[in-house]
């Protein structure tokens, strides 16, 4: 959408050809022309002020991963100096110059971080401090999964799914919320939950343990640091093609997820992106905390 523009020009010897109107003039004049300028509309500076991160830190932790990455890549496009933390260097890096080039997109950087370790996470905070001075949008969105029948899975199993699920989501929350309490300008969190946290899935018993977990984290930070203005929030996508599933969806059980989600089909990872921004953004989602929000083709809302 555009709105008028016009240019005035000193009197001068020209010669004016309008395409397309077989109207044509010369000698000197002094003129001015109107026509459409690419200026921004009321619509699309209705939508910047309420969901821009334009100036704005974000830090997207398991953004090497598929749904990660589309949250990293939507939250960067929207305007914000965004730091992709995730193990995976060659995938990182060229997200990195990906998200950067595209148009009004904040700059985008890869930092490798074992997000289990608290010395790692603290490294984290002090380059993404050195770099970019701030901290607006924390996301949590590293994740495992395993489908371990419950009797076979052994402790190191259960260890590992759980440190990466939520102890990691802990330490960052801690080393990261101290930074925002710190900086004192409020701040959005977002945790990517899932629906096995909600009703727990079948053969998934430590992902759904922990996920479940993951949420009641996050309702008692929001409750914790609102009076400070940092916003806490979890979203839960229902089915994606994540590669954490993929070793899990069996064809018996796609059928059995396609039956139950009223939307018939997998969501595609960048229908994450609006609940990530309205998550981020400090006006669009000023008042939302505390919540997990779905993004499930409706999933969560079938019974039989």
């Amino acid at each position: 959408m555009f709105e008028e523009g016009a240019v005035a020009c000193e009197p001068r010897d020209v010669f004016v050809s309008l395409p397309n109107t077989g109207i044509y003039f010369g000698g000197r004049f002094g003129i001015e022309i109107s026509f459409p300028l690419p200026f921004p509309s009321k619509v699309s500076t209705y939508l910047d002020d309420h969901f821009s991160l334009d100036g704005q830190t974000a830090v997207v932790i398991g953004a090497t991963g598929e749904l990660g990455g589309q949250i990293a890549e939507g939250l960067c496009r929207a305007g914000a100096d965004t730091v992709i933390v995730g193990r995976d260097r060659e995938t990182g890096e060229d997200r990195a110059e990906e998200f950067s080039g595209h148009d009004e997109a904040g700059e985008a950087v890869f930092v490798s971080c074992d997000t289990t370790e608290r010395g790692d996470l603290e490294a984290l905070r002090d380059e993404v401090d050195a770099r970019f001075g701030r901290l607006d949008v924390l996301v949590n969105g590293a994740g495992v999964n395993s489908a371990t029948p419950f009797l076979k899975i052994d402790e190191e199993e259960w260890d590992h799914i759980m440190n990466v699920n939520l102890k990691g989501v802990f330490l960052s929350c801690q080393v990261f919320g101290e930074y925002l309490l710190d900086q004192g300008e409020g701040g959005a969190i977002i945790n990517v939950s899932s629906m096995a946290g909600i009703t727990p899935l079948s053969r998934v018993f430590t992902y759904a343990a922990s996920k479940a977990g993951l949420i009641n984290l996050t309702k008692n930070l929001a409750r914790e640091w609102a009076p400070e203005g940092i916003r806490v929030n979890a979203l839960a996508p229902g089915f994606f093609p994540a590669e954490q599933n993929r070793e899990i969806l069996s064809e018996e059980r796609i059928s059995d997820i396609m039956g139950h989600t009223p939307a018939g089909r997998f969501g595609d990872p960048e229908e994450l992106v609006g609940a990530a921004l309205l998550l981020a953004s400090g006006r669009a989602g000023s008042f939302v905390t505390g919540t997990n929000l779905p993004v499930d083709g409706g999933y969560s809302a079938m019974t039989i």
